[in-house]
């Protein structure tokens, strides 16, 4: 009886990139890590009003998604009502999809506080740097991608998930004037028995133009698991925690609550059928594109 053997080859591999795209290293100028950017440009000449901008948190993790979902779409507006736009994803200097550490500073909202090591013997984990890293995109990262390449002032999303959505969420009440588009997807509202909800409640007004916040979830980010992990051991401890998020639940509550607002704040909620938490990434990062490019910056419903 023969076996089949995985054939190994010594000739070159090549390493894949995808076009038109590239990533730069950039430290806050007040010191600490820097933020591996990465960017993606089209290749066309900009309108005369410059290219829209869309920002993105866990770059890493969201900015393959959001390259090939720009470079799919954009040759065909007429069919998707996306055109081209610049991409900007904050990621950090490794190979991993997360930076555990880093992002639990960077998108974990005020007051600092510190939790027990993700490892044991590792480091504590740290929240409360949500105002420096809006301060480095405000002060500092768009400024420098408007130095490589023409922007629209008018036409910048910021696009985060998990606790990138709620970053998203603590941007947008205490900057408001900072994007047109805010697209929290996912965002963990429950976190620190929903501190996020005090900033809502004394949040800025909305300066200018309204502005236009996407709040989603998954559908089994709520009373019930995804059908596969009911399979699970960690089923019913699993459930409970979901139960206790209430991501759907509050996620669409807030929706609800702004868009009663009298500052023009527009909301929309959305649930992708059969997604769980890490799922639905692809999903949230490609509705992100279609309101960030949209065709004359109307999103198509």
């Amino acid at each position: 009886m023969q076996t089949s053997e995985t054939v190994l080859t010594t000739e070159p591999v090549s390493v894949y990139s995808l076009p038109g795209t590239c990533f730069f290293d950039l430290a806050p100028a007040a010191g600490g890590e820097p933020y591996r950017i990465f960017l993606s440009i089209p290749a066309e000449k900009p309108p005369a009003g410059g290219w829209p901008l869309l920002v993105m948190t866990d770059g890493n993790a969201t900015f393959p998604f959001a390259a090939a979902s720009l470079v799919t779409q954009a040759p065909y507006p007429t069919g998707t009502n996306v055109g081209w736009g610049v991409i900007a994803a904050i990621g950090y200097p490794t190979d991993e999809p997360y930076d555990a550490l880093r992002r639990s500073w960077d998108l974990g909202p005020p007051p600092v506080k510190s939790y027990p090591p993700f490892v044991e013997g590792g480091p504590p984990v740290v929240i409360g740097g949500t105002g420096k890293l809006a301060d480095f995109i405000e002060s500092e990262l768009i400024p420098r991608i408007a130095e490589i390449v023409t922007l629209d002032p008018r036409r910048r999303s910021l696009f985060g998930h998990s606790f990138g959505g709620l970053f998203t969420l603590y941007a947008l009440f205490e900057r408001p004037g900072l994007f047109a588009n805010w697209i929290a997807a996912s965002p963990t509202i429950y976190w620190e028995n929903s501190e996020i909800l005090n900033n809502e409640a004394q949040r800025q007004p909305i300066p200018g133009n309204a502005a236009f916040l996407h709040l989603s979830a998954g559908e089994y980010e709520g009373d019930e698991l995804a059908p596969f992990q009911y399979r699970n051991e960690d089923a019913a401890v699993r459930l409970e925690k979901r139960k206790a998020e209430r991501t759907i639940l509050l996620a669409h509550e807030m929706a609800e609550r702004l868009s009663s607002t009298e500052d023009g704040l527009r909301t929309e909620f959305e649930l992708y059928a059969g997604q769980t938490h890490m799922s639905v990434l692809a999903a949230a990062v490609n509705r992100a594109v279609s309101i960030a490019f949209a065709v004359g910056g109307v999103p198509d419903k």
